[in-house]
């Protein structure tokens, strides 16, 4: 399973730092959703879903968390716990967050607006759906 991370360059000073992330020139979708996650509580797993069309860009900007990835062949686990570091997860991915830092603010960029209908949310009905299209 390939991940695919994207490395934003910081501009920073004496002042502090600032990450621009632009849609188009940094990341491979325009942005039309923005959702942040925060005070998860300890041992608490998030996610357990895979989209049909959506694409995101997680971004831990604070703390650390951990993504379980899975396309239905191969798993992984991906940390993030740089605010710089953004992990691209494409349409047909399981997705499951969880290990949450105390103090972890997940930031989510979205291709698209929300719609229940691009939801997988039913884990055996999300293999037959890609081993089905392997299968083509």
């Amino acid at each position: 399973m390939e991940i695919k991370k994207y490395t934003f360059s910081p501009h920073g000073d004496d002042r502090g730092q600032l990450i621009a992330i632009e849609a188009g020139q940094d990341i491979p979708f325009n942005v039309n959703r923005v959702y942040y996650i925060y005070d998860t509580l300890e041992g608490v797993r998030r996610g357990f879903h895979a989209h049909l069309d959506l694409q995101q860009i997680l971004l831990c900007v604070k703390g650390s968390c951990k993504i379980h990835l899975d396309n239905g062949f191969e798993t992984a686990e991906v940390l993030l716990d740089k605010p710089n570091e953004g992990l691209y997860i494409a349409n047909d991915m399981w997705r499951e967050m969880y290990d949450f830092s105390e103090d972890a603010v997940l930031l989510v960029l979205a291709s698209n607006h929300y719609d229940e209908a691009d939801y997988i949310r039913d884990y055996d009905t999300f293999i037959n759906m890609v081993r089905g299209k392997k299968e083509r």
